[in-house]
């Protein structure tokens, strides 16, 4: 009867090192897919402003983190506040007046004059470069091979200084 000598901790380190290789991998994959996706998402509106395009002069009524609302009237003399916000607010704060494009169809549908989704490039580009100059050294760290340690052989001599 042969027994086989397995390295059962060192088989699990392995296994777990790749585990943890994949994971970040699929991290990577997921943060591009959504960046894809805004900056695809992002020319969508734009296709669909443009196809039906209004202009107006709008108003910054609220600047937070999350959304800039503005206020803007349209050639019927509706009021519009899109409750989504404003795209493309960078530079805008409260009391600001900027002319806006919105969709005829669709008023909360709305862009700040002048700004696309050409915007967007440059901060869902970075974002998915710099989350790639992380994964790739953590990934190619996790997957390398380290030889197992071997003990010394006391047949050879041990050289001395």
């Amino acid at each position: 009867m042969v027994q086989q000598v397995t390295n059962a901790p060192a088989d699990r380190r392995r296994l777990i090192r790749r585990i943890a290789a994949r994971s970040l991998l699929a991290l990577g994959a997921i943060v591009t897919f959504l960046g894809v996706a805004l900056v695809v998402a992002a020319w969508t509106e734009d296709i669909a402003i443009d196809r039906d395009i209004g202009f107006a002069n709008a108003e910054v009524v609220a600047d937070s983190f999350t959304r800039t609302l503005v206020r803007f009237y349209t050639p019927d003399g509706a009021e519009h506040i899109p409750q989504t916000g404003v795209l493309y607010p960078a530079g805008l704060k409260q009391g600001d007046v900027v002319e806006v494009e919105y969709q005829l169809d669709n008023p909360e549908l709305v862009r700040v004059a002048g700004r696309g989704a050409v915007i967007t490039l440059l901060p869902v580009g970075s974002t998915v470069l710099a989350v790639w100059a992380v994964l790739v050294p953590s990934v190619w760290t996790l997957r390398r091979v380290r030889p197992p340690p071997s003990p010394a052989d006391p047949a050879e001599p041990t050289p001395v200084g």
